[in-house]
């Protein structure tokens, strides 16, 4: 499918109906309000939603961050400075890595030092009552949250018991937020299942996709997981089937994240499964497609699988599975990135004598980005699913929000959503808020020692999208300027 053209008008003048249709009836709330972020003004009362009458432009900033405090602002823009030098970053990752953090008095003096500036600027606090709050707020500048317990992979049974009450406790603290204000629970299928079992089973799925006849007992029914040019040369030879341990290790997992479905189905909150590596995801695909078989209903996608574009397999994946959905009559919806592991990816496919999985260019995953929005927005305006357009790039917002404005998606926006990471993209976040979009923030959280695993892992893959940082700066200091001398003069 080529990338349509929108005409200049269409840019210039887009209109968005802000109507919005929950999945089912709102839940009750399960806890008491809690305390807004002082990064935002306190919400006095529910924030009805403007009539999407503004452009997509980023020219007048005083209403581009008008929901935000000036000393976050300025906060944002030093924290996002310091991440674009990445010497900057280079030391950090080794400071929270080197044995400085084992001695007494340092140790509570670095993290105290990453908690007030890293840790609050990219995620969403230490604990479940700490994001609440930083989500009503964000619901008060018109936007929602993405809630993610920020753990890193588990290698037994009983990591993956913990990070399921995690989740679980995730489910729950979103059941107790205004009706709306999350827009998905996210979970990472490396973390309730182990990964030497994710890996097995990962080279079981490739290796029937080579043999159809090779027997795979456990597997469910499921949706196409390869397509003719994924990526098969991790396994390069028969792999054994699976011992009785890992088949009970493997109901194990399927027990916990059918339990998660089961609770966001009564929450109704869709849980979004987040992507991994080429090593693992065919297992990943496994579990979010059998589970989407059987809990989205009718127009109502609550499993949503992520769809990683800059592998060239991926355009080609994401049609299939698209049809056999419809062709089972189930709603499939989709979360889009560009993806985060290009450099790893890469190392591998190369030292096993392929070639890269990665397209060629960065134009070529812009390219595959673009494509594979524009096919699903075009599905969702004509039927059911869902799709999550996870974007910190401002060309393919303004593709997409024109795209969508189009095909008349305002009137079942219900079913798109805007996602950047919380902290990242402000400006395009704000911008598609106020042109009338649905948009969330990608939040994790946890206690600092527990989430910096993940900031440095996240630190690590980010390093061209923070060094690119420079759209949000430089619209922060026209801000800052701004108010500087409105309060001067």
């Amino acid at each position: 499918m080529a990338t349509r053209v929108i005409p200049p008008r269409i840019l210039r003048n887009l209109r968005y109906n802000t109507a919005t249709k929950p999945l089912k009836a709102p839940p009750a709330p399960l806890s008491p309000t809690l305390s807004p972020s002082p990064c935002l003004p306190p919400p006095t009362s529910a924030v009805l939603r403007p009539a999407a009458t503004a452009d997509l432009n980023f020219h007048d900033v005083e209403k581009l961050f008008s929901h935000v405090r000036s000393p976050a602002l300025l906060r944002s823009a030093a924290v996002l400075h310091a991440t674009a030098i990445e010497p900057f970053v280079d030391f950090g990752t080794w400071l929270l890595q080197s044995n400085l953090l084992l001695v007494p008095g340092l140790r509570e003096l670095i993290l105290a030092t990453v908690r007030s500036t890293f840790f609050d600027h990219f995620c969403a606090g230490e604990d479940a009552s700490t994001a609440a709050s930083k989500i009503r707020a964000l619901n008060h500048a018109g936007l929602r949250g993405m809630l993610v317990y920020g753990v890193e992979d588990a290698l037994d049974n009983d990591a993956c018991d913990r990070n399921f009450r995690g989740f679980l406790r995730t489910i729950d603290v979103s059941r107790s937020l205004p009706p709306s204000s999350v827009s998905f629970v996210i979970v990472k299928i490396t973390a309730i299942c182990p990964m030497s079992l994710l890996e097995r089973m990962s080279d079981l799925l490739r290796w029937q996709h080579k043999d159809p006849s090779f027997s795979l007992p456990w597997k469910q029914d499921c949706f196409p997981i390869f397509s003719e040019s994924s990526p098969l040369y991790h396994t390069r030879h028969r792999p054994e089937s699976l011992t009785p341990e890992e088949e009970r290790n493997l109901e194990l997992a399927i027990q916990r994240f059918r339990e998660l479905c089961e609770r966001c189905t009564q929450a109704n909150i869709p849980l979004l499964v987040d992507a991994e590596h080429t090593s693992v995801q065919p297992a990943i695909d496994y579990f979010t497609y059998s589970s989407a078989i059987l809990n989205n209903k009718d127009d109502n996608a609550i499993v949503y699988g992520t769809i990683q574009t800059y592998l060239k397999d991926a355009k080609e994946r994401m049609l299939l599975t698209a049809k056999a959905a419809e062709k089972m009559g189930i709603p499939m919806g989709f979360k889009l990135v560009r993806g985060a592991y290009m450099s790893s990816e890469t190392k591998l496919a190369e030292s096993l004598g392929y070639q890269s999985p990665i397209h060629d260019t960065i134009d070529d995953t812009h390219k595959c980005f673009n494509e594979c929005s524009s096919f699903m927005l075009e599905k969702i305006a004509n039927g059911p699913g869902g799709v999550v357009l996870a974007t910190h790039n401002v060309e393919s917002g303004k593709l997409a929000a024109a795209r969508a404005h189009e095909l008349g998606i305002g009137k079942v926006n219900h079913k798109l959503e805007f996602a950047q990471l919380h902290g990242m993209s402000e400006a395009l976040s704000f911008g598609l808020s106020n042109a009338g979009f649905q948009v969330s923030k990608y939040m994790p959280f946890g206690p600092v020692e527990t989430v910096m695993p993940y900031l440095l892992r996240r630190a690590e893959e980010n390093r061209g999208m923070l060094a690119a940082s420079g759209f949000d700066r430089q619209l922060m200091r026209k801000e800052l300027g701004r108010r500087l001398k409105a309060a001067v003069f």
